[in-house]
């Protein structure tokens, strides 16, 4: 069981129910006490002041100072404090001389006998204030002012009101702020409720463990697959990536950043854009082709997002373009063996014929015509992983009734450094020229390499026979999925040679788009390609 559940039984969003419906209860009730303070506190001060007002005006009677003067009790000083607490309502309105000697009290009886709480302050000439006291009359909040003639004080008046009255007073306001209090209750209450259903209806119902849980499991799957997810809601926001996509597609991609703003294959813009499943389909990230998986995420008929999965198919293409390349060795040697078995076939036809002379100049003929299927390379180019492509790459020509070639000015001396470089943008290039020299009309169909070493700068040049690259194909020959062929599945391999050129600083570009008269002209430029020592 959790460690934070107070209510180990009970729903978490049923305590964070009760936990704020607790807090609004708590917040009110210390609202409506420091009010009620606040009130009484106030209400004490005010009809303090009020008793102040109404003894002071007393005070200033002349009937009251002359009647201090004279110590005079009861008669017209009675009449006229008692004609003053009725008019005003106070509790009592009561005059002393400076002896502390009652000279007129609401209690007749008490006329004549000493105060029963001190008037000191106020015989000495200050006045006295809200003062809480009980006397022989109830409690009370009373006020005390000196009773002067000239500058001498020659008695006090002292005016207080019940305390009832006062509290009376609060009690009223108490209950009308009672009566809000209770709204603000209610309208708490009722807020927390909903805030507790909308709590349910995002988290579905999980509690906190379960969803830390699928937390957990989540970054489990994400992080543990050999394949690269990444997941963005419906305004194409990024909301779940995972390491390996991060890799596979070679840059940074925070959680919350648009996808438009992600330097990412256009293919996989338009088929997050499109909103469509789908499978299998193959993009460039740098020098990787990736496979990509789309799937559209919806929920009660609303969308959610898309999820995407990459897998890497770097690899099995490195593979695959080798396979083709052995491949095409071995249907080149498979040919010349059936071919010299058939000439062997031939001479000892003539030999066991007695045809001698015949078989002489067959033999002439076969010695002079016979070349090796790929011509000698000499020393243009020295290194083997250079030299064993485009043994390959003859071989695949010829098979195809083609022919490949190597540049007269071609001069490379020096060893390659990374030869998955050379042979994708090399390899992809010649593959891209033989496929145009072939769909092209001219005959011989032949294709041109040339390769030139700079340094450790490697200058590749590309030409064919074919009828050169169509008008509306020049600016966007090297974007994915553009391509001649009308076999789905290709428009890589240009887009792969320049990703992967450009990766080490250089570039691939179509330098002359060939016309009906030339083929077209490609050249990239490979920096740091070679060693800059002999092999």
């Amino acid at each position: 069981m959790p460690k934070w559940a107070l209510f180990p039984r009970m729903r978490f969003t049923r305590q964070v129910l009760l936990l704020q419906i607790g807090v609004v209860v708590l917040v009110v009730g210390l609202g409506v006490a420091l009010v009620s303070s606040l009130l009484r506190s106030e209400l004490t001060e005010q009809y303090g002041q009020r008793a102040l007002a109404i003894a002071k005006s007393v005070a200033a009677d002349p009937v009251v100072v002359a009647g201090a003067v004279a110590r005079q009790q009861g008669g017209p000083l009675e009449d006229r404090s008692l004609a003053v607490g009725k008019a005003t309502g106070a509790l009592f309105v009561v005059i002393t001389d400076d002896k502390q000697i009652r000279l007129a009290h609401p209690t007749p009886s008490e006329i004549g006998k000493q105060v029963s709480t001190s008037a000191e302050e106020a015989l000495a000439g200050a006045d006295v204030v809200s003062a809480v006291q009980k006397g022989t009359l109830v409690l009370s909040v009373r006020s005390k002012t000196p009773i002067r003639q000239g500058n001498r004080v020659v008695g006090e008046v002292s005016v207080g009101f019940d305390v009832s009255d006062v509290t009376g007073h609060v009690n009223r306001l108490i209950a009308l702020t009672s009566v809000f209090a209770g709204g603000a209750l209610l309208l708490g209450a009722g807020a927390s409720a909903l805030l507790n259903r909308r709590l349910r209806r995002v988290t579905h119902g999980l509690e906190p463990h379960e969803l830390t849980e699928l937390l957990y499991e989540r970054e489990a799957v994400l992080h543990g697959i050999g394949e690269g997810v990444l997941a963005v809601d419906g305004q194409q926001r990024v909301t779940v990536r995972n390491d390996e996509a991060e890799r596979l597609l070679g840059t940074s991609i925070p959680v919350g950043a648009p996808l438009a703003e992600l330097d990412l294959s256009p293919r996989v813009h338009k088929a997050v854009a499109e909103g469509l499943p789908v499978d299998n389909l193959l993009a460039v990230a740098g020098n990787r082709v990736l496979v990509v998986n789309s799937r559209a995420v919806r929920r009660d008929d609303r969308p959610l997002g898309t999820v995407l999965t990459f897998r890497d198919r770097t690899d099995l293409d490195t593979l695959t373009r080798e396979l083709d390349g052995i491949r095409s060795l071995s249907d080149g040697l498979r040919a010349q063996r059936h071919e010299f078995a058939n000439r062997l076939h031939t001479l000892s036809g003539l030999l066991q014929l007695g045809h001698r002379t015949e078989a002489e100049e067959y033999l002439q003929t076969l010695t002079e015509t016979t070349g090796s299927p790929a011509e000698p390379l000499g020393d243009q180019v020295s290194d083997p992983y250079l030299q064993a492509l485009l043994v390959a790459k003859t071989e695949q020509a010829q098979e195809k009734g083609m022919e490949l070639r190597l540049a007269d000015d071609s001069w490379v001396p020096t060893s390659v450094t990374d030869p998955v470089a050379a042979g994708t943008v090399i390899g992809n290039l010649v593959d891209n020229a033989l496929h145009a020299a072939r769909m092209g009309a001219r005959r011989p169909a032949s294709v041109e390499v040339g390769l030139l070493a700079d340094g450790t700068t490697l200058h590749v040049s590309v030409a064919d026979s074919g009828s050169g690259v169509p008008e509306p194909l020049r600016d966007k020959l090297f974007d994915e999925g553009v391509s001649t062929k009308l076999a789905p599945g290709h428009g890589l391999g240009l887009a792969l040679a320049r990703h992967a050129a450009r990766a080490r600083g250089g570039d691939v570009w179509l330098a002359d788009p060939g016309d009906s008269t030339s083929g077209a002209l490609f050249v990239a430029r490979l920096p740091d390609l070679l060693s800059g020592q002999e092999p």
